[in-house]
């Protein structure tokens, strides 16, 4: 009863993974992928139990026939008689027991099997052996793999038949030793030559394997590994398969003095030459030279590292950075600057939450996105988000399982912001807002606004009913409500899914199978589901490609985007692999994590090393129906071609790609970040100077966190050095390497951006897009690094008493992410400063901006203010901060000088006078002044109070903190 009932749930499983692949129109993967595991599984288990249970069954059929002469021998007869009765079930369930588990072992596995059958050439070859890589990729991991389990089932039926005969008396102990009768020494000898000749072959597919090592100076095999490990592995392996042939002679001639020879004669070799001899070469030749004699096989490391990170084809650019800024230095970079990113999409979730969440069952992600969109024919940077359901947010007294998953199934709408303005008040610009959703890029009317997929969406919901029946979905609020934040019922709207995203639950059947996986008894039992329901569930991005195109390895970041009417999401796949020749492995989870993730809990990439890395597939998710389609993005990647091998009808060419959807694509970020960390050693291509390391850069640790983790990558569009147009690109510095734990400067010495604009026509690809462009700064400019900068705008003493300001009133000065522009024929620092008040309700507004050039750094109210001011007076460009009316604003020098602005003239006098007060009280405290220090905090009090009946607010003021005077030496 129990395995029926076992047998049912595993039934359930497997039928409703058919009915959700065949939903999504992805069965070919469902049947592909479980054939060859079953077959692969068949395989490995016929190889296993066949060969455990023949030798077992010859060890039987040796048996010797014989009256026991011993006490000993008397023993075994009695185990024989108790065995004798469940030999033949004994004799089949162990091989059967060992074949299950070779068999899932193989299973496992599956991924090899399939690239080697179905493999495509690389068109390219290893330096050493000239073997396409493919061989390396493909052919090699499986091959070790078939052999790995072939000495595995040798050994295990060695044992077994060694043990076999031990029971029936073909080896025994006697006086005079060991017995071992002449059908045991056959049987023995031909098992030992059939495991050394499986060594052999091991030992020369070691060979090969030695280019891909990772435990020496470099990847690949270096000066010792080429001129002794390899010839001592073919020494080896021809070794054993002598050896293994004078077993099996002996064997049948029953002479086994020479093939005992020969085995001892293997190990001694293994041991001095497969080991003593490398590491002699090791030490007495290569450690006394090895800066000369190591550097052909570096420059190889090099050159195939580039390549398969997809650096090959980098453009370095010579960057003579100017730290000096002049007046009209950025005309040239109008563009740019017209652009320069403002909102932090760290920064902005709960200021999205505050203005446009509207229900406490709606959310936002920790961190937002930034992509573009066309407004008015001008191409602007966004920061976006969609408005996903929070099953959390549910009234507590309202979580039923019928409420849960029949009612709230939905999100609602596109949010968006001008990446580049703020409002007056310093809130987000929205482009895209509100609940019905309106703005430049859309309406109700005009694109489905509606979310049944997404990040947060990880509970299964049942949509759908007959037309003419009443909704029952919550859909969106409605009314004054959506501003009051009420959840009333009666304010919101209803709905009735109509699209064709889940499996059918209109039959009992299913029913019962989805409340078996579901282990839900108010699934089958609920007069809510009917005959046009269906089930959503798999309902992440991220889940349902991993379903359909199990083969990838995806980027942590799906991002929306209002693609031909439609929400998408779109995620960035990635084919890999750890077998390539001479490159270098990276440990992709410690290379993807950096201060976002850290503070987030955003997931990076999983914990596994790779050595290659293609960005092959971009896919998309319909946020509404959760239709996913797959594109061959890098359609050269022969990686994929042997996917699209496996599965020829899953993925489309790239052609297919809609113009709309093309100008939504970027540069993924998780492979970005596996490329800096990689060009912290690799942008230097000279094997002499790459030895040296003395040219490494690291990344810089964030300086905006005190947590020592490393600054993110930051989507920005700019127009780099040498380009004629602006471009959306994911942009990155260097600092050097030996800044890390140490006391030196940080200084920076490279930048890097990746041109994400694909372009938006359809089907064709912008031959722009892909490109890596790398400036590199000369060591004796000494521009300041990220983190130098910081510590600048902090420690200025008069822009950290205008930061005391902001704070008045118990308020949070927060720092938005630092960018780096190359500008002005300099680097050009841009840091947006948010205030956060300490209400439960808070949330960050951009106040102020911070900018630096060099050693100079300016501070105002709009970034067009500070650039003047850093630029003397005038920058040459218009920034894109046209929507912030802060007013005139002196606040902002080349110095850091400046006070707070504002329209209403009392106001701006009060906050001078306790701009003022606050100066004069910080001098006389640092003279020991304490009277005048008084004097100066009460002056500060009434300007204070003044500033709030300015500004129409009542009450007194909460003084700024102050430092304690302490006693006069």
């Amino acid at each position: 009863m129990a395995a029926l009932v076992v047998g049912v749930v595993l039934f359930s499983g497997v039928y409703t993974d058919l009915l959700w692949f065949g939903q999504i129109g992805y069965s070919e993967v469902f049947w592909t992928e479980r054939i060859a595991k079953l077959v692969i599984f068949f395989a490995g288990f016929l190889i296993m139990a066949l060969a455990v249970f023949f030798s077992i069954r010859v060890a039987y059929r040796a048996r010797p026939i014989y009256a026991p002469d011993s006490a000993r021998e008397d023993n075994l007869n009695r185990y024989q008689m108790q065995l004798e009765p469940i030999r033949r079930v004994v004799m089949i369930g162990i091989p059967v027991v060992f074949g299950l588990f070779a068999g899932t072992a193989a299973m496992a596995q599956w991924e090899k099997v399939m690239l080697f059958l179905y493999q495509v050439p690389f068109g390219s070859t290893d330096p050493q052996f000239g073997m396409d890589i493919s061989f390396y990729t493909n052919t090699l991991p499986f091959l070790g793999f078939a052999v790995g389990m072939l000495i595995s089932a040798t050994v295990i039926a060695f044992i077994a038949g060694l043990l076999t005969h031990y029971l029936y008396g073909a080896i025994r102990l006697t006086e005079r030793g060991i017995f071992t009768s002449r059908a045991a020494q056959i049987h023995i000898a031909v098992m030992v030559g059939i495991f050394l000749i499986l060594l052999g072959v091991n030992f020369w597919l070691g060979r090969f394997a030695t280019l891909q090592d990772n435990g020496g100076y470099r990847a690949g095999a270096m000066f010792t590994d080429v001129n002794a490990v390899i010839p001592t592995k073919a020494i080896l392996a021809a070794a054993a398969i002598i050896v293994a042939i004078l077993f099996i002679v002996a064997a049948f001639i029953g002479k086994w003095k020479l093939s005992l020879i020969g085995a001892g004669m293997l190990a001694v070799t293994a041991i001095v030459a497969g080991g003593i001899y490398p590491l002699a070469v090791q030490e007495w030749q290569v450690k006394p030279s090895e800066g000369d004699v190591e550097l052909p096989y570096i420059a190889r490391n090099i050159e195939m590292t580039r390549n398969a990170y997809g650096l090959a084809d980098m453009e370095v650019t010579p960057y003579n950075a100017t730290t000096t800024a002049e007046a009209g230095a950025l005309r040239k970079d109008a563009d740019t600057a017209a652009n320069i990113r403002l909102l932090d999409p760290n920064l902005m979730s709960s200021t999205f939450a505050q203005l446009e969440q509207f229900r406490p069952y709606y959310k936002f992600p920790k961190t937002l996105n930034v992509d573009r969109y066309t407004v008015d024919g001008k191409v602007q940077d966004a920061v976006i988000a969609v408005r996903e359901l929070n099953p959390q947010g549910i009234n507590p007294n309202q979580q039923s399982w019928y409420n849960q998953h029949l009612v709230y199934t939905h999100g609602y709408g596109m949010v968006a912001a001008y990446a580049n303005r703020a409002t007056s008040d310093g809130k987000p610009d929205f482009m895209q807002s509100g609940v019905p959703s309106t703005g430049v890029l859309g309406t109700d009317t005009s694109y489905q606004p509606r979310i049944y997929f997404g990040q947060s969406t990880t509970d299964y919901s049942i949509v759908g009913a007959p037309d003419g029946t009443a909704p029952i979905e919550l859909d969106r609020p409605q009314g004054s409500s959506t501003t009051t934040g009420s959840d009333d019922p009666a304010s919101e709207a209803l709905t009735t899914f109509t699209g064709d995203a889940g499996p059918n639950l209109g039959n009992w059947f299913n029913r019962l199978m989805y409340a078996l996986k579901f282990q839900s008894t108010d699934l089958l039992l609920t007069n809510g589901v009917n005959e046009k329901s269906q089930i959503l569930y798999d309902r992440t991005p991220a889940e349902r490609v991993a379903k359909v195109a199990p083969y990838l390895t995806l980027d942590s970041n799906p991002y929306p985007a209002i693609v031909d009417g439609k929400v998408k999401w779109i995620v960035d796949g990635y084919t890999t692999s750890s077998y390539y020749p001479y490159s270098q492995q990276q440990q992709l989870q410690e290379a993807t994590t950096d201060s976002l993730t850290a503070a987030n809990g955003v997931a990076p990439l999983p914990n596994a090393s790779v050595n290659y890395i293609r960005n092959s597939v971009k896919a998309t998710v319909d946020a509404y129906d959760g239709s996913v389609e797959l594109f061959a993005w890098d359609a050269q990647d022969p990686i994929l071609k042997s996917w699209q091998n496996v599965f020829p009808t899953t993925v489309k060419p790239f052609s297919e790609m809609s113009g709309d959807l093309m100008a939504h694509v970027r540069y993924p970020e998780d492979l970005f970040k596996v490329q800096r960390e990689l060009m912290g050693r690799y942008h230097v291509t000279d094997a002499r100077d790459f030895f040296k390391n003395t040219l490494a850069w690291s990344v810089p640790d964030d300086p905006t966190t005190p947590a020592k983790d490393k600054q993110p990558p930051y989507y920005m569009s700019l127009k780099m050095p040498g380009k004629d147009k602006t471009a959306f690109s994911l942009t990155t510095d260097f600092i050097p390497q030996e800044v890390q734990n140490t006391d030196s400067r940080n200084i920076l010495y490279g930048f890097m951006a990746a041109n994400g604009d694909a372009g938006n026509v359809k089907g064709v690809k912008s031959p722009d897009y892909g490109k890596l462009q790398l400036l590199e700064l000369p060591d004796a400019t000494q521009v300041p690094g990220p983190g130098q900068v910081q510590n600048t705008f902090q420690s200025n003493t008069e822009v950290s008493e205008q930061l005391n300001v902001l704070k008045l009133g118990q308020s949070d000065v927060i720092n938005g992410n630092l960018l780096t522009l190359p500008m002005g024929g300099g680097m050009l620092y841009v840091q947006p400063v948010y205030v956060k008040s300490t209400g439960s309700t808070s949330y960050p507004t951009l106040q102020k901006v911070l900018v630096a050039f060099g050693n100079s750094i300016g501070y105002a109210d709009t970034l067009n203010e500070a650039l003047d001011k850093l630029f003397g007076g005038d920058s040459g460009a218009t920034a894109g901060d046209a929507g912030i009316d802060k007013g005139t604003g002196s606040g902002g020098s080349s110095t850091g000088t400046g006070t707070p602005s504002s329209t209403n003239p009392a106001l701006t006098k009060a906050l001078n006078d306790a701009n003022a007060a606050l100066k004069a009280g910080q001098a006389a405290l640092a003279k020991g002044d304490f009277a005048a220090y008084g004097e100066a905090q009460k002056t500060l009090e009434a300007a204070l109070t003044a500033a709030l009946a300015a500004e129409g607010v009542s009450g007194t003021p909460v003084p700024a903190p102050t430092a304690t005077p302490s006693a006069a030496p």
